[in-house]
């Protein structure tokens, strides 16, 4: 199933791509060289609306799988890990039958991210790690920060609370001081949430924490309140890229577009260049 939407000046394409009892509706636009974008804990592709054009104008043809439960994705949503959640993502890579992709994974999105580059290498030529939480600390460091969020982050997609309570979750947890929350009141999905969550947790972290042998970016945001940041470089060494992008929280996307879109663009031309030298 395909149909045609005008975005600007790039034409945005809506596939559903189907294997066993999973179905992954898949939006993709532009033409170039593959930058897959997966979305954070509840959220779907709609988030990088600015963002995917951005990529597209500048050569890239980019894929926004929806995870299942959110538009026209299904699927099973009970006892997953993400090994199933990588497993979507390959679906959608296989039928594409291009070249390996940069995979942006944003918050939670750069768990199943980092799996599909230690399950499925053939498939990702790099990653870029968005506002990642790392799960996994050097020694000397805590959790509390992320633990303490928690609240927060459960909180600002519970549909059942007020919404002034839910903004002040959202200012808690994931937009920088002076940023407007407002944009992220919608576009929670809570079953896929839960379905996210009780994943992250089945999944042992060393299954999946360095992400193979992948070229990583970490786009890390000056005011993120949930992760720790500069985890991955001491863990993972010279393949891990920092990059701090100023004036964003965790949500990091829809505060700053241009800047997300700019890193992503100028990493996936790095690990081009990389690989044409070897």
């Amino acid at each position: 199933m395909k149909h045609w939407i005008l975005g600007g000046l790039v034409q945005r394409e809506v596939t559903t791509i189907s294997g066993g009892d999973v179905q992954i509706e898949v939006i993709s636009e532009g033409r170039g060289p593959l930058i897959v974008i997966l979305p954070s804990l509840g959220r779907g592709a709609e988030d990088y609306d600015e963002v995917a054009p951005r990529l597209a104008d500048k050569g890239f043809r980019v894929l926004r799988p929806q995870p299942r439960g959110i538009g026209g994705s299904r699927g099973p949503l009970g006892r997953l890990d993400l090994y199933d959640f990588a497993a979507d993502i390959a679906l959608v890579l296989e039928h594409e039958g291009s070249d390996p992709a940069l995979v942006v994974g944003h918050a939670w999105g750069s768990q199943p991210a980092r799996m599909l580059a230690t399950t499925r290498p053939d498939l990702v030529r790099g990653l870029v790690l968005a506002a990642a939480s790392a799960g996994k600390l050097p020694a000397g460091l805590n959790e509390k920060p992320y633990s303490r969020m928690r609240t927060a982050i459960d909180g600002a997609g519970d549909l059942r609370l007020p919404e002034a309570q839910r903004l002040e979750f959202l200012r808690q947890a994931f937009f920088a001081p002076g940023n407007d929350p407002r944009p992220w009141l919608t576009g929670w999905w809570p079953k896929t949430h839960e379905a996210q969550g009780r994943a992250r947790d089945a999944t042992p972290i060393d299954s999946y924490f360095g992400g193979g042998a992948a070229p990583i970016l970490d786009l890390q945001a000056d005011h993120d309140a949930v992760v720790v940041p500069n985890v991955f470089k001491p863990l993972l060494g010279q393949r891990v890229t920092v990059q701090v992008v100023k004036g964003a929280g965790h949500a990091l996307v829809p505060e700053q577009p241009a800047a997300v879109s700019a890193a992503i663009a100028d990493f996936a031309h790095h690990v081009m260049n990389t690989m044409r030298q070897e």
